[in-house]
């Protein structure tokens, strides 16, 4: 083997492992993870962030499933109810008036997944308070109050089926690390979009979308390109330079492919025996 692919091989696996410190704030993470709903989102987001979970699984999701049995809905939507929690922390009105916080996600599932503004947020929990006669809502009476309030705001959704668009993540903590990935709308709801990315599928509010308003035909290739990266990021026990290859191509919102990138795709599919055969 030569010498530079020996050292490669290291480096990455000690990217990898965890020091003592990481191994041991890891456990300590995955004990608060079982407790309660908000120190369970603080938890799952640092284990997130800090990639805690790169020593046993490739992904995130995978070690959700594995050490908490979670869904990566279940996951996400934990680590959402606690940035709302926090939001209403600090956009509740504190005028001698106290009002009552949420003491469990399903309270908060519906504005999790509204992903409304930090601001409109806490103005959805106080009317949802208000509703509920000055007592903790139910998730119902906050599906109410939120759909009340998007109604009365609702934009018509700009982006149609088959559309290529790139991630904007801004304070969406589902979207951490996917800064400029390119995706292809696989389903339009009133508010938000269904997005088809080399990872996987994100669901967004249009305000995390930015169309590249591409012709029919580059939008066609983008939408074969993306089947070809999905079929590579399914295969178990890829080499880490496939990853290498996949976020390179999943950040490159170009409808083409240069010569050589061309050839290192069609290289590494032929390497996993993936066939792909162009559609027209």
């Amino acid at each position: 083997m030569p010498t530079n692919e020996r050292q490669l091989r290291f480096l990455a696996k000690a990217i990898r492992e965890l020091t003592e410190e990481e191994q041991s704030l890891r456990l300590h993470l995955e004990r608060r993870v079982q407790r309660a709903f908000l120190e369970a989102g603080q938890a799952l987001m640092e284990l997130r962030d800090r990639r805690l979970y790169r020593s046993t699984h490739q992904t995130f999701e995978e070690y959700c499933r594995d050490r908490f049995n979670y869904s990566r809905d279940a996951a996400y939507l934990k680590i959402s109810a606690t940035v709302v929690y926090e939001n209403l922390q600090k956009f509740l009105p504190t005028n001698g008036r106290q009002i009552p916080m949420p003491t469990n996600e399903r309270q908060l599932r519906f504005l999790a997944k509204a992903e409304l503004e930090p601001v409109v947020q806490a103005d959805v929990w106080q009317q949802a308070v208000e509703q509920a006669g000055n007592k903790i809502p139910s998730g119902r009476i906050v599906k109410d109050v939120v759909d009340r309030i998007r109604e009365s705001t609702k934009v018509p959704n700009p982006y149609h089926i088959g559309e290529i668009c790139i991630l904007l993540p801004k304070d969406n903590p589902d979207l951490r690390g996917k800064a400029g990935y390119w995706g292809v709308v696989s389903h339009v709801g009133e508010y938000s979009c269904t997005v088809q990315t080399w990872d996987g599928d994100y669901t967004v509010k249009i305000e995390h979308l930015k169309s590249l308003e591409l012709l029919d035909e580059d939008c066609q290739f983008m939408q074969q390109l993306c089947v070809r990266l999905q079929q590579l990021h399914q295969v178990a026990r890829r080499d880490e330079a496939v990853d290498w290859l996949l976020q390179g191509l999943g950040k490159q919102a170009k409808p083409y492919l240069s010569s050589l990138q061309a050839k290192l795709l069609a290289t590494v599919e032929r390497e996993y025996n993936l066939v792909w055969k162009q559609q027209k």
